[in-house]
C-alpha cells in the first residue's frame, strides 16, 4: 500500500463506502442483522443522510465530536461513516456504563450531538442536564419518547438528502475517537487518523487473514472496542465483504445461533468466550461451525489449553494475536497454519516491535523484557492528556505497556501488564505462566494471579480461582492445585496462597480487575 504524503485528499468513508459503488458492489450485502439485509447502496444512502443531517440540521463542523451509544446493530455503521464523511469527529462508548461515565464521557468530549440506543436513552435521563457543559441534540434509534426533546433518528434519516459530498480531509485528519479500556484512572481517548483504518487492513487483515470479498465476519468483541470496529466494521467493508452484527450479548447460546443461521466464514473471538464454547454442551447434537476457514482470539492472551480443547472439538484453527484500543488492531499474531499454541505469534507484516529492559536496552532471547511498537495505524495521541502522550508515545515508538519475551524461533510470549509482573525472590515472575498452569487443571475454568504483600512487605503470588460445575474449593482441593503447579513450575513461582471465588472481577470490556483482586485483603 503507498504511504500517504499529508498534503493528499483521503476521506476514510470515501474509501470504506462511497468506493464500493463506484467498483460495482451496489446490491452486494454489506451488512447482515438478523433478518435485515443491508446493500452497499443502502449503506451509502444511509450514510449521506445522516452525514447531511449533521451537517444542514444540526450545524455540527468539522473536527467536532459526535457521540455514539449504540449496540451493534446497522445504525452504528450509518453514524461513525456518516460523522467521518463531513470531516466530524464520531465517538463510539461502551453500552456498559454507569450514567456518571457516560457523563464524564460526554463532558470530555465535549460533544454537542449524541445519538443513543432506545434502551440506553433512560441512563440520559439519569444525568442533570445542566452538568452536560456542551450537548445540544439527542437523536434516538428506536422509540425515543420517554426522552423529552430526543429526536427521532428514523425521522432524522428520511428528512435529509441521500447526496453528500465528502470533506476535504487529509489522511492525518482526525477521524474518530477511542476511549482506552484501562483498569485503573479515567479513561483516556485514543485519536485515530483517517488513514488509520486503511493502514490497519492492509497490515493484518489483508496480509494475515487473506480477507476477500465473499467473506463474512462475525465478531464476538463489540464495534465500540478498537478490535471489534475492525472485525465487524471496517475490515468487511475494505473489501467488500459482508459484516454479520449481533447487538444481543455473546453467550455461548446466542454464539452458536449466530455462527449456524448466518455462516461466517471469519469469527472473531475472546479466550474467555472460545473458553466458554468448548465447554458448552446443552444436548447431545454438535454445533455447525464448518463455514469457519479462520478464528481469531485477541483482547487477553489465549491459554494453551483453551487453543486445544476448541480445535480439538470443532477442527478450527484459531489465530491468537495481540493489539490495543491504542494501536488500533492486532501487531503480533500467529498466522494460518503456523500457530504455535500459547504465544502470541509474530509481528504483523508492516509493524515492528522491540523488546527493551529497564534501562531500555534490547533483551535477550527469552528474557521478559517491555514491548514497543511502530506501526503507521497507531493514534496521534491521548486527547487532552499532554504528559500522558509523551509518556507513552515516543516518536515512532509506543510504549505498550506489555512485558513480552521472543524465543529463538521468533515467537513473542506475553508476560503480563508491565504493573503485573511480580518481582519474587529478586526474580521477575509473569502471573500468565502459573495462570496457564492452573488452567490446565480439570477444576480451574477461570484464575487470576496478582501480587500481594506478606508480612514483611515481600510480594508473593496469589491465586485466585474460579471452579468448574462440580468441584468444591476444600483444603484438599488447595493442596492439590498447589502439588500440580509445583510438577511444572520451579517452587519459587508456586502461589503462596489459593482463594476460591464465584467470578473474577472484570471491567466493561472483559478484562480483569487485577488492581481490585490487589485491593482485596489476604492473610498470608
Amino acid at each position: 500500500m503507498p504511504a500517504f504524503t499529508s498534503s493528499d485528499h483521503f476521506n476514510a468513508a470515501e474509501y470504506f463506502i462511497d468506493r464500493h459503488l463506484l467498483e460495482g458492489r451496489t446490491h452486494r450485502t454489506a451488512i447482515e442483522c438478523g433478518d435485515d439485509q443491508i446493500t452497499y447502496a443502502q449503506l451509502s444512502d444511509r450514510v449521506n443522510r445522516f452525514g447531511c443531517g449533521l451537517k444542514t440540521s444540526l450545524a455540527v463542523r468539522m473536527e467536532e465530536r459526535v457521540f455514539l451509544l449504540l449496540p451493534d446493530i446497522p445504525e452504528f455503521a450509518y453514524c461513525f461513516f456518516g460523522a467521518i464523511k463531513i470531516g466530524a469527529v464520531p465517538v463510539p462508548v461502551s453500552t456498559l456504563l454507569r450514567a456518571d461515565e457516560y457523563e464524564y464521557l460526554l463532558n470530555d468530549t465535549r460533544a454537542r450531538v449524541a445519538v443513543v440506543y432506545q434502551s440506553l436513552a433512560p441512563l440520559f435521563m439519569q444525568i442533570p442536564r445542566e452538568r452536560l457543559h456542551f450537548l445540544d441534540s439527542v437523536l434516538v434509534v428506536g422509540n425515543g419518547s420517554e426522552l423529552p426533546g430526543a429526536i427521532s433518528f428514523a425521522d432524522f434519516l428520511s428528512s435529509h438528502s441521500p447526496e453528500l459530498a465528502a470533506a476535504p480531509t487529509g489522511p492525518d485528519d482526525a477521524a474518530f475517537w477511542l476511549y482506552s479500556s484501562g483498569s485503573t484512572g479515567a479513561p483516556k481517548a485514543c485519536v485515530h487518523l483517517h488513514h488509520d483504518m486503511r493502514v490497519a487492513t492492509g497490515q493484518y487483515a489483508m496480509q494475515v487473514l487473506q480477507i476477500r470479498e465473499s467473506d463474512r465476519l462475525f465478531s464476538v468483541a463489540k464495534l465500540f472496542f478498537a478490535y471489534g470496529l475492525g472485525n465487524a466494521l471496517y475490515f468487511p467493508l475494505a473489501v467488500g465483504a459482508t459484516s454479520i452484527l449481533c447487538p444481543a450479548p455473546p453467550s455461548p447460546q446466542n454464539v452458536f445461533r449466530i455462527i449456524e443461521r448466518h455462516r461466517p466464514t471469519l469469527f472473531f473471538s475472546t479466550p474467555s468466550n472460545l473458553a466458554a464454547l468448548a465447554e458448552f454442551r446443552p444436548d447431545a447434537r454438535e454445533f455447525d461451525l464448518s463455514s469457519i476457514r479462520l478464528a481469531v482470539s485477541a483482547g487477553e492472551s489465549l491459554p494453551a489449553s483453551v487453543y486445544q480443547r476448541f480445535t480439538k472439538r470443532f477442527s478450527v484453527e484459531i489465530l491468537d494475536g495481540i493489539g490495543s484500543t491504542e494501536a488500533l488492531h492486532i501487531f503480533i499474531s500467529n498466522v494460518p497454519g503456523d500457530v504455535r499454541p500459547g504465544s502470541a505469534g509474530r509481528v504483523v507484516p508492516g509493524c515492528e516491535v522491540k523488546i527493551l529492559d529497564e534501562h531500555g536496552l534490547p533483551t535477550p532471547a527469552g528474557e521478559i523484557g517491555n514491548l514497543w511498537l511502530k506501526s503507521d495505524a497507531v493514534c496521534s495521541a491521548y486527547w487532552n492528556r499532554h504528559d500522558r502522550t509523551k509518556l507513552t508515545i515516543q516518536g515512532d515508538w509506543i510504549a505498550t505497556g506489555d512485558k513480552f519475551y521472543q524465543d529463538r524461533d521468533g515467537f513473542y510470549w506475553y508476560a503480563g501488564r508491565a504493573d503485573d509482573m511480580l518481582k519474587v525472590s529478586g526474580v521477575w515472575v509473569s502471573p500468565g505462566e502459573i495462570e496457564n498452569v492452573l488452567l490446565q487443571h480439570e477444576a480451574v475454568a477461570e484464575v487470576a494471579v496478582v501480587g500481594h504483600p506478606d508480612k514483611d512487605g515481600l510480594t508473593k503470588p496469589v491465586a485466585w480461582v474460579v471452579l468448574r460445575d462440580g468441584f468444591t474449593g476444600t483444603p484438599e482441593l488447595v493442596s492439590n492445585l498447589l502439588d500440580f503447579v509445583l510438577t511444572r513450575l520451579p517452587v519459587y513461582k508456586r502461589p503462596r496462597k489459593i482463594e476460591f471465588v464465584p467470578q473474577l472481577p472484570r471491567t466493561p470490556t472483559g478484562k480483569v480487575r487485577r488492581f481490585q483482586l490487589r485491593q482485596t485483603p489476604v492473610d498470608l
